[in-house]
């Protein structure tokens, strides 16, 4: 279950704190991609099975929520790839956007 809410800080990792007592989650730390200086945004599958968020080097990753293995990464953008997010309604889809000035829509 992911009951909380994610934190990215300087150290290229994503962080998740319990909500109800806002303590860290030690056991839910997500690593893998570059982000130190810039604000990539991250979210949660539909389903809360997998955590996405973009990188520096514009790359997409997936992480599995109960392993916090990186489950896929791939080049989304030419540049920073600061947002992503799944289609609510059409959860096999994720949306990018980047630098470089696109919308990407993924399958």
């Amino acid at each position: 279950e992911s009951s909380g809410y994610q934190r990215r800080v300087r150290d290229n990792k994503i962080s998740i704190f319990a909500t109800q007592k806002l303590r860290l989650n030690r056991k839910k730390v997500f690593k893998g991609h570059m982000v130190a200086g810039y604000a990539c945004q991250c979210n949660f599958s539909p389903d809360n099975s997998y955590l996405i968020s973009g990188d520096a080097d514009g790359r997409c990753f997936i992480w599995d929520w109960k392993t916090t293995k990186v489950y896929k990464r791939f080049k989304a953008h030419d540049g920073v790839c600061i947002g992503c997010v799944w289609l609510p309604h059409e959860t096999s889809k994720i949306v990018t956007c980047g630098w470089d000035g696109k919308i990407k829509l993924w399958d």
